[in-house]
């Protein structure tokens, strides 16, 4: 590692300074030939990042950490987590490293990690690098998922090495570098419960506080407090994941944040037809991380959490058990809350009472699983039928008499057609297409990949030419497997 050469980029270490017993410093590989595939210059921007500079040699030895500022202390980061529900307590940063923080324009503190960096010492035998497919994924769908406004990491480049990654055959390497509020999960908290050393959970409880929840720390019992607002924001995002069909695939612990952001687009995907049981990742045998299951994961997940702060929440355990099952609650009262104004919203009828959407919603998603119907799809042509023409929606059902039976029902409560092309989505990163861009992209040609990109980060606005990114998945697309790339 060198340090660069002058330039306006400071890299704060807070979470290595207050949680030293967490950081590993530690060193990204040397890349052999590294090239700026894409870069994100509006994340960039925001993160008063010079993109002409990041764009230079010297820039994208930065993004690679093989040219890190003066001051900067990277670190592989240590946490532990339930994976498919078992519990591994020491897992970590085994292929990426934490360069640093950044203060973005708006005060924000933000993290700059990078994947694919090269092993750690809790690399667990793996190679600690990362192919360009997935690389490649990570940045397409959280910046759709960014665009659909969900909170989520985002990725701010990807570097090409230069070097081949073995896996079932050699691939073109890359290097992520992403951005997030943190990288501090509920699998923090696993790890330093599981160390005994009630000071060091303390510190990181005090730490994710003030970082994410402040609010939380003027409250008479500040932990309890932690969890009751973690647990609200995930329930707002596990209820925005289900409105647009995003299927995450890997929601372990280690991969629920205590922010409320997205993270990890390992074996990620999108709904084409509406079935709760979809399963795309190629590692869930059992169908733990189903789509439909998600909202019940979250809160699986929530409750490790719980457990590990249970020290926390009062010096009794009995008395701490009955305050974090109390405050569980409100993950499923928030959830249900942010679900049922979400699904208001794309039927056009914001401000409904729940009791009147709710079963209306429940019955329109049971026609779309009977017949198989795409969920994106779907919900925009409804706004064409709430301007009076159904033809669109029809084509996509089989039992018109049905449809017709709900539609009249959902015409009579006034539905704004305009209110619902502003949150049900025209551009979603289709699976087909997904697939076919990051084969063209490995293969040496990145039109596809860049086409795409700007496709889903403008969702809302259908815009003529581009009817084949609208478009379900052909017939001949077949079942859909994804991988987490390692």
């Amino acid at each position: 590692m060198s340090l660069a050469p002058v330039r306006p980029v400071v890299l704060g270490d807070r979470f290595a300074r207050e949680l030293p017993e967490m950081a590993v410093p530690w060193r990204a590989e040397e890349v052999p030939d590294p090239r700026l595939l894409v870069l994100d210059e509006e994340l960039a921007a925001e993160l008063g990042l010079d993109t002409s500079w990041l764009r230079s040699a010297d820039g994208v030895r930065f993004l690679v950490g093989a040219a890190v500022p003066d001051g900067a202390a990277p670190v592989a980061q240590a946490y532990a987590g339930h994976q498919f529900g078992g519990f591994s307590p020491r897992l970590g940063d085994g292929r990426a490293l934490l360069l640093g923080e950044l203060t973005d324009r708006a005060g924000r503190l933000r993290d700059l990690h990078l994947k694919g960096s090269g092993r750690t010492p809790f690399a667990r035998g793996g190679d600690g690098l990362a192919a360009l497919g997935p690389m490649l994924r990570e940045h397409l769908v959280s910046s759709a998922v960014h665009a659909l406004g969900i909170p989520t990491a985002r990725s701010l480049a990807v570097v090409a090495t230069g070097r081949a990654v073995r896996r079932e055959e050699p691939l073109p390497g890359a290097v992520l570098a992403r951005v997030a509020s943190s990288h501090l999960r509920v699998g923090s908290f696993q790890y330093a419960r599981a160390t005994g050393d009630l000071d060091l959970l303390r510190r990181l409880a005090e730490h994710a506080t003030g970082r994410h929840h402040p609010q939380a720390a003027s409250a008479e019992n500040p932990h309890l407090a932690l969890f009751r607002a973690v647990s609200r924001a995930q329930a707002r995002l596990v209820a925005r994941w289900m409105l647009v069909g995003f299927v995450h695939g890997v929601m372990n612990t280690d991969n629920t944040t205590i922010s409320g952001e997205t993270i990890d687009y390992g074996p990620c995907a999108f709904l084409d037809a509406y079935d709760p049981a979809t399963v795309y990742s190629s590692i869930d045998h059992g169908g733990r991380y189903a789509y439909g299951n998600q909202p019940a994961v979250a809160q699986w997940n929530l409750a490790r959490l719980a457990e590990a702060l249970l020290p926390l929440l009062h010096e009794d355990e009995e008395q701490a058990v009955a305050l974090a099952q109390d405050a569980l609650g409100d993950y499923r009262d928030e959830y249900q809350s942010a679900w049922s104004a979400g699904v208001a919203a794309k039927l056009g009828l914001p401000g409904a009472a729940g009791e009147v959407v709710r079963p209306l919603a429940e019955e329109l998603l049971a026609l779309l699983q009977a017949d198989r119907v795409d969920l994106t799809s779907s919900f925009r042509a409804l706004a064409t039928a709430a301007r009076g023409d159904a033809g669109p929606l029809h084509r996509h059902f089989l039992d018109a008499a049905a449809l017709d039976d709900w539609l009249g029902r959902w015409r009579a409560l006034g539905p704004d057609a305009d209110a619902m092309d502003r949150v049900n989505p025209v551009y979603v990163p289709r699976n087909h297409l997904v697939e076919e861009a990051l084969a063209a992209a490995t293969d040496g040609d990145l039109a596809p990949f860049e086409q795409l990109l700007d496709v889903v980060r403008a969702p809302f606005a259908e815009r003529p030419g581009l009817e084949r990114y609208a478009a379900p998945a052909p017939p001949d697309f077949g079942a859909y497997r994804t991988f987490c790339g390692t």
